[in-house]
């Protein structure tokens, strides 16, 4: 069938990964993407982390799937009317420069409407133009710090901690596409393109709104039941919370008691480890699965109000009858008693894992001159159809190609290239 995004034309006038990502979704579902790039250079990520000399290493190909490369200097007047050309027939451009950079180049918003009313404009930037901050260049951990998830993440002993999904990065990218997607929805009832921007702050704010429910929980009375460290005294009453949510440790943030217990192996293999979780209404299989079928009527573990004085001896107890299982044997226990619990994957076991594979959501893809890799697939699942990932583009790879259709001849193309446009 023809994709769904088929015919759509899109400038990916991006770099790194917020924007990449955004736009690498756009095309695993059937956009025509054109990654503009600086002659010579592309992507920085083109060389960032290379794990084969003189290769585009992987940081790049990972998020440039399915595209197509122009080499461009918009710095020039000929590079400035091939991408005014550009932007006259295509339905989406995005970009995540700088704030600024784009006006400074010429092309304001008011100037893209001028040239096409309706191109739907997707911009990432750190933080949102009403931000005392807007003005700050940002990356991964510096919007995890800002959007509040690094103030909530570790331990609560220990100091902010990132996490190594990109809150900031991809999940922004994502965002963007959403909003993309309903802005041409939109112009399909208006006739009219508009601008959607979204900021790594705001992004990583919305992942993290679970926190902001704590924080107005903890202002109105005062703790937190769910943050183990601060368990139920003899009186009845919480140990003495700041004004501020706390780092949780491995606890569940949704109300479910949990935590990451060693299994067999675990003095060698870092990753030997599963996320056990208590659930109110499945305390009784719980019980029997571990052993304790008698813990199922005691008055001191059978409510969620009981057993929060005993949390971590009861989790010290799980990881003794966890102490002769693998991770995998543990899970396939738990799983009959219907305790939500999975082993701790580690990357290896994920690349190799043919479930993975077999769905789409690891894929292994060929590119010029690296040969095969495996790189992420789409993780939404359509029923009528699946995404078919392929390699990334090499630096200018349809330069000429992509010039021909805009109507310049092979000598115009060949006069580009003599004097650095492209």
């Amino acid at each position: 069938m023809s994709l769904p995004l088929a015919g759509i034309k899109v400038i990916d006038f991006t770099g790194v990964q917020a924007g990449p990502a955004c736009t690498q979704l756009l095309a695993w579902f059937g956009a025509e993407v054109l990654k503009v790039e600086r002659v010579g250079v592309g992507d920085v990520t083109r060389r960032q982390l290379r794990d084969i000399p003189d290769l585009d290493a992987l940081y790049f190909t990972m998020l440039n799937s399915n595209k197509r490369s122009l080499e461009l200097n918009t710095k020039t007047p000929e590079g400035k009317e091939i991408l005014s050309k550009l932007i006259r027939e295509a339905d989406v451009l995005v970009e995540n420069f700088a704030p600024g950079a784009m006006d400074r180049m010429g092309f304001t918003w008011e100037h893209i409407q001028e040239l096409n009313p309706k191109l739907i404009f997707g911009s990432v930037k750190g933080f949102n133009d009403q931000s005392s901050y807007s003005d700050i260049k940002v990356y991964e951990n510096v919007a995890q710090c800002a959007g509040g998830a690094a103030s909530t993440t570790g331990f609560w002993d220990g100091p902010p901690t990132i996490s190594a999904a990109a809150l900031g990065d991809s999940n922004s990218g994502m965002h963007l596409a959403i909003g993309i997607l309903t802005a041409l929805i939109g112009r399909q009832k208006t006739e009219k393109g508009q601008k959607v921007s979204v900021s790594m702050q705001d992004a990583t704010i919305n992942l993290c709104r679970v926190k902001l429910r704590d924080q107005q929980r903890l202002e109105r009375v005062g703790f937190l039941e769910e943050y183990p460290q601060y368990p139920i005294r003899e009186d009845g009453k919480y140990g003495k919370f700041t004004d501020v949510v706390p780092r949780g440790g491995n606890a569940g943030g949704g109300g479910q008691p949990g935590w990451v217990l060693k299994c067999k192996g675990w003095e060698t293999d870092p990753n030997a480890y599963i996320y056990f979780t208590i659930q109110e209404q499945d305390w009784g299989p719980t019980c029997e699965a571990i052993g304790k079928p008698e813990w199922a009527h005691d008055p001191n573990y059978n409510t969620a109000h009981a057993r929060q004085p005993h949390i971590f001896d009861i989790f010290a107890y799980i990881e003794t009858w966890l102490a002769d299982k693998t991770k995998f044997e543990a899970v396939n226990i738990l799983r009959k008693y219907e305790v939500p619990c999975s082993p701790v994957l580690s990357m290896k076991e994920i690349a190799e894992d043919p479930t993975l594979r077999s769905s789409g959501t690891i894929v292994e893809v060929d590119q010029k001159k690296r040969g095969t890799y495996l790189t992420v697939g789409s993780p939404i699942k359509f029923s009528d159809f699946t995404p078919a990932i392929t390699g990334a583009p090499l630096l200018g790879e349809h330069t000429d190609e992509v010039l021909g259709e805009l109507g310049y001849s092979a000598e115009a193309i060949a006069k580009l290239h003599e004097t650095k446009v492209v």
